[in-house]
């Protein structure tokens, strides 16, 4: 009894002191404003809906699917038909909460409207064109007065995004042991995990930059970890790798032999190698890990950061090797899975058919 005492006492001061030491503390995700029900309802039947993609064949949760974490459980994620993507696709849980959004943080994480109209519109991912998909959508009258009912018109493109993006408000934590503990119950965390939580606060370090309600300082860090060789040996995940950085206005492409993350959008050659750091909620729903899909479970992620990390010139100066015990690193892993909360589910409805209108007919 007076051990597990010592625990609680001691995983509480490393989470008080958390935010002198690191800026940040660990506390639950605060609440959103809830969207309309009406957009939301709409937005779900988007999200499922192929015929938001140019071939009329990939849908959101074609990448991001409720049953795998809301991504799609592989290493380097499937690209529009023609293309193979060169990144891990992450989750859609808690995006409403990011700063800044993709690996490479290319995009806003306040827009979440303009979030939706990237993942449509580019080349490696549907593929759209949003007058082409308006259009589809009126010749479905169901559609037509779900629209009217949301936004009191029929769809154009920017309400079709706007939808989509209410639905994403929605996409959340719910229930999660930490979060439970965090507010007082220390019996939501065994006692392995409230061990872990005290690793994760010091010996291991993770707090440094898994820190704030989303378990992510939301910077950028430069780890080396293994690199995945299929982006380069697969020719046409090549390709859609080069094509990618060359629309980025990336300098000398094709001399790349890793990806550059954040220098891709930047330029600047300090960021050579940075990702964003991804959020830890629902974590043990998201294998495999990295930017890349490298490492495949929890087990490896902390195998890694006990090693130090990768080795390259512009590492984090955070990294650097720990010296877990076997029994450590069984705690943290245990840590690690309480950031999982009830599943999310969300059943695919049944979208409806075409109808189309005569023509000149309004």
């Amino acid at each position: 009894m007076l051990q597990t005492l010592m625990i609680w006492f001691t995983a509480a001061l490393l989470v008080g002191a958390a935010s002198t030491a690191w800026g940040q503390g660990l506390h639950p995700l605060p609440p959103i404003e809830p969207p309309k029900a009406e957009q939301v309802q709409l937005g779900k039947w988007l999200f499922f809906d192929p015929r938001l993609s140019g071939d009329g064949g990939v849908s959101c949760d074609t990448c991001h699917d409720p049953a795998t974490g809301w991504g799609d459980g592989k290493a380097l994620s499937t690209g529009y038909p023609g293309t193979e993507y060169f990144r891990n696709a992450q989750t859609l849980l808690n995006a409403a909460y990011y700063k800044r959004n993709y690996w490479d943080g290319r995009m806003s994480g306040t827009d979440l409207p303009t979030l939706v109209r990237d993942h449509l519109t580019e080349a490696h991912f549907m593929q759209a064109d949003g007058r082409l998909i308006a259009e589809r959508l009126k010749q479905v009258p169901e559609y037509v007065e779900m629209f009217h009912g949301s936004f009191g018109g029929e769809p154009t493109f920017g309400r079709i995004i706007s939808a989509v993006a209410s639905f994403l408000k929605t996409i959340t934590s719910r229930n999660v042991p930490i979060d439970r503990y965090l507010n007082g119950d220390t019996s939501a965390l065994s006692t392995g995990a409230r061990e872990g939580l005290a690793l994760f606060q010091g010996k291991a370090g993770c707090a440094q930059c898994h820190n704030g309600a989303l378990f992510s300082d939301q910077k950028f860090h430069a780890l080396w970890v293994p690199q995945n060789r299929n982006i380069f040996d697969d020719p046409v995940r090549h390709i859609t790798f080069r094509r990618f950085f060359r629309t980025l206005g990336a300098p000398n492409v094709e001399n790349y032999r890793e990806d550059p993350g954040l220098y891709g959008v930047t330029k600047e050659k300090n960021d050579w190698g940075k990702f964003r750091t991804p959020s830890l909620r629902e974590v043990s729903r998201t294998a495999p890990y990295m930017h890349n899909g490298s490492l495949a479970t929890l087990e490896d992620v902390v195998a890694f950061y006990d090693r130090g990390g990768g080795d390259y010139p512009n590492k984090s100066p955070l990294l650097k090797p720990l010296g877990l015990s076997a029994d450590e690193k069984r705690s943290l892993v245990e840590f690690l899975k309480s950031l999982t909360g009830d599943p999310l589910v969300v059943e695919r409805p049944e979208l409806p058919d075409y109808q189309p209108r005569k023509l000149g007919q309004n």
